[in-house]
């Protein structure tokens, strides 16, 4: 019995330390958002909170600019991060979710071709392709447009082949029967599928927000005006050449803001989230 115990309180030991070692920067660097600029560059940073919690977050998010920095201000920035996360996440779900149901459920010629040129490009990331992509960008005319930040990075092999896999497993009975009940293809996409389709979906939302919502280099690509900036571009660029030329708390009360929607979106939908990932029925 006294192994069994030990056992039960062993994973739950290890958990709490991972914890601690992952939330520890996290709270440096809240607490740090609370002190001004000379206590953090001596190193005399305590580790309880200062007296200019309010007045570092209140100026960070209406001019982000310091003593020794100027920068946007957080909510211009967090906007446009919020923008091209959503958009990218509508985008992404909306055509794997159709691509996926045309390859699954319509017999046409290249089907099979057209679904491995798609599941190829999961072997190119936007590093790879990322000056053809921005001439053909350039030539369209949307630099520094929001049009510009967000169709390039809409389409995505990835979630196409796990709503491909996922639609593969819906019976065929299901179709004869909504056939024989007079549902076209898309009352049947929009009343059947959709409705099955809920938690993957929820997974899917949850892991592109955050990969739209941590996306650096294209944006800085793309951008040319502070007022377009996104909010990891805004925190690298706060930093500056040197410690002398920056004023930490203000990037830290910047990265602490920057961590508050993706947390809420894991947070409002963990249960879907994990439920889309283990889900027995995929």
């Amino acid at each position: 019995m006294t192994s069994i115990g030990q056992n039960r309180w062993l994973p739950h030991v290890v958990l709490i330390l991972g914890v601690i070692v992952f939330l520890f920067p996290i709270y440096v660097a809240f607490i740090g958002s609370s002190h001004d600029a000379p206590t953090i560059a001596r190193g005399e940073m305590p580790l309880t909170l200062g007296p200019h919690l309010i007045e570092n977050y209140t100026q960070a998010l209406e001019s982000g600019e310091g003593a020794r920095v100027r920068g946007t201000p957080a909510l211009t920035m967090m906007r446009n991060s919020l923008i091209m996360a959503l958009v990218i996440v509508v985008g992404k779900i909306s055509i794997s979710l159709l691509s996926a149901f045309a390859v699954v459920f319509f017999e046409f010629p290249g089907r099979m071709f057209f679904f491995w040129m798609i599941f190829i490009t999961l072997m190119l990331p936007v590093e790879v392709r990322i000056i053809p992509t921005y001439a053909v960008v350039a030539d369209l005319g949307m630099i520094n447009t929001f049009a510009g930040l967000t169709i390039p990075l809409i389409a995505s092999a990835t979630a196409t082949l796990l709503f491909r896999q996922f639609f593969l497993t819906i019976p065929d009975e299901l179709v004869d029967a909504s056939q024989i009940d007079g549902a076209g293809p898309m009352r049947f996409f929009w009343s059947i599928l959709l409705p099955l389709s809920r938690t993957n979906i929820a997974a899917l939302f949850v892991i592109m927000f955050i990969y739209g919502w941590n996306q650096y280099l294209w944006p800085l690509l793309i951008t040319t005006s502070r007022g377009m900036e996104t909010i990891v571009m805004g925190i690298v660029k706060m930093i500056g050449t040197g410690d002398a030329q920056t004023d930490w708390q203000l990037i830290m009360a910047v990265a602490m803001l920057a961590l508050l929607p993706p947390v809420m979106v894991v947070f409002l939908m963990q249960r879907w989230f994990v439920k889309g990932l283990v889900d027995a029925e995929k």
